[in-house]
């Protein structure tokens, strides 16, 4: 058998210094969601000693899976995501799978007013692509991806939301790395920082990284977030968080980030009256206080 001929791909070879000139400067963007950046942190030296530095957001680039099962919150998280980013200037795709862009632009002014930013402000801001309304979005990813670049060059957008990517490939879970590792190269070739909302079946453990798709869908981005909600149902339960039989208790916690140090601890979490997420104390202290935990 003759041998194969070789063929080297001389563009992916890099030395370190010149890879780094590529890489973003590692800074924090902020997300709306009260109590969450500081979980996001690096680390300096000081006297010979690693010190925390907050980070103050997720880090710049970072293409985050936010995967949780439904009403947990990944979708409320995503939008004030949105709404800070507009506040602050940043123009955001806002890729929406599930809902129509006209039901999606009233939740996203909801949140706004929550949130006390003037939506008229930063209406233009957000940039909403209608995979819902249109079929070949969802069903052709050089159509999407074309359709992506066409949004990143023309409103200059460093910002992406999916929600949800699990609706990219329903009914075609085999095809759900392709598609997921499709998006994150992408998004990674523009420099986008950008949140992945992906759905978890019934069968999966509600604290675990797995998403429909499997847990590789997970390990293709940089950092995974989890939430999921518990039904307090038992006296024992109800006893060990305080709160009454038939309550809900939300818990989140970060799964991983390659880009910076992060909490490892799983948070109480709650959405509150006026439809917000916010991000609590670890449920261990909580647990401490109340008694619960030794």
């Amino acid at each position: 058998m003759d041998e194969r001929e070789r063929h080297i791909v001389y563009d992916a070879i890099y030395k370190v210094s010149d890879a780094q000139k590529k890489a973003p400067k590692l800074v924090g963007v902020p997300t709306g969601v009260k109590g969450l950046d500081e979980l996001f942190y690096t680390v300096e030296w000081k006297e010979g000693k690693p010190v925390r530095k907050p980070l103050g957001g997720i880090p710049l680039g970072c293409v985050v899976n936010l995967t949780g099962m439904p009403d947990t919150g990944k979708s409320l998280m995503a939008e004030q995501f949105t709404i800070k980013q507009a506040s602050l200037g940043e123009p955001v795709c806002f890729v929406t799978v599930e809902t129509p862009a006209s039901y999606l632009s009233v939740g996203l002014e909801q949140r706004a007013k929550a949130m006390g930013v003037d939506f008229k402000e930063i209406e233009d801001k957000i940039i909403i692509l209608d995979a819902a309304s249109y079929s070949r979005l969802r069903e052709d990813m050089p159509t999407l991806l074309d359709t992506l670049a066409h949004i990143y060059r023309t409103y200059k957008v460093h910002r992406t939301v999916i929600d949800s990517i699990t609706g990219l490939y329903e009914a075609r879970e085999m095809l759900a790395r392709s598609v997921v590792r499709a998006l994150y190269t992408f998004c990674k070739k523009w420099y986008q920082t950008a949140l992945f909302i992906s759905q978890k079946r019934s069968s999966h453990e509600e604290l675990s990284a797995e998403a429909a798709g499997g847990y590789a869908v997970g390990h293709i981005v940089d950092s995974t977030m989890v939430l999921s909600k518990e039904l307090i149902l038992s006296a024992r339960a109800a006893q060990l968080y305080k709160v009454d039989i038939g309550e809900i208790v939300r818990l989140f916690r970060i799964d991983g980030c390659r880009m910076c140090g992060h909490d490892t601890k799983v948070h109480l979490m709650d959405i509150t009256e006026l439809g917000l997420v916010e991000i609590g104390p670890p449920l261990v202290e909580v647990l401490r206080a109340r008694g619960g935990s030794k």
